[in-house]
């Protein structure tokens, strides 16, 4: 199943929650936070065990923005970790390199900062990256290239108007553009509002 590209509306209905961080999801949501079509009011009442276990691991891979095979091979990686299953899932994804631009407050949503990322507008410890999966580690420094600062984008950063509290763990310098690791998310860090638990339970059973 390649990576989801229609309606995201729909999405944020479904799961009643922003998954994709933009503010008009926000207002979507305000007026019907219930999913679309003919039953979509009462549709939140009818769910199995093993559908809030597919919709909990779906809403994890649209919000994060990657493939079915993608999201299985994260599970599986996490699952021979010696860490808590559920955590190392959510950590492994937020150590995305384009996740941690949306998290650094570069980017609106992260299909935005995915973009940042495959387009070359970013340096990696001095080096060109387009690659929006590459999992970043303690002490990274991510910039933006010196030909791609004076975009309108970056500009606004810049200025200090896009008001945002950077993840916990990043240190950021807007007027720099620039980004580094100070540390791996903790679990106070990860997503709150995935039900980890659902998600294991459904690979544990497939």
């Amino acid at each position: 199943m390649s990576r989801y590209t229609g309606p995201r509306a729909r999405h944020c209905r479904r799961f009643g929650v922003n998954i994709y961080g933009s503010d008009k999801y926000d207002k979507i949501l305000a007026k019907r936070n219930y999913p679309a079509g003919m039953h979509g009011k009462n549709a939140f009442g009818k769910k199995t065990e093993y559908r809030k276990q597919l919709d909990e691991k779906q809403k994890a891979r649209f919000m994060y923005g990657i493939s079915e095979k993608q999201f299985r091979l994260y599970y599986q990686k996490a699952d021979r970790s010696t860490a808590v299953t559920s955590e190392e899932l959510l950590r492994l994804l937020e150590r995305r390199l384009d996740n941690v631009m949306f998290r650094a407050g570069f980017a609106i949503t992260r299909a935005q900062a995915r973009q940042m990322v495959s387009h070359g507008l970013l340096m990696l410890n001095g080096r060109r990256v387009t690659i929006p999966s590459i999992q970043v580690k303690v002490g990274d420094k991510i910039e933006v290239r010196a030909k791609s600062a004076s975009s309108p984008l970056f500009e606004e950063l810049k200025s200090g108007k896009n008001k945002f509290n950077p993840a916990r763990w990043l240190k950021v310098e807007t007027k720099n553009l620039n980004v580094e690791v100070l540390e791996l998310p903790q679990e106070e860090d990860l997503e709150k509002s995935i039900e980890r638990h659902l998600i294991i339970e459904f690979y544990s059973k497939s």
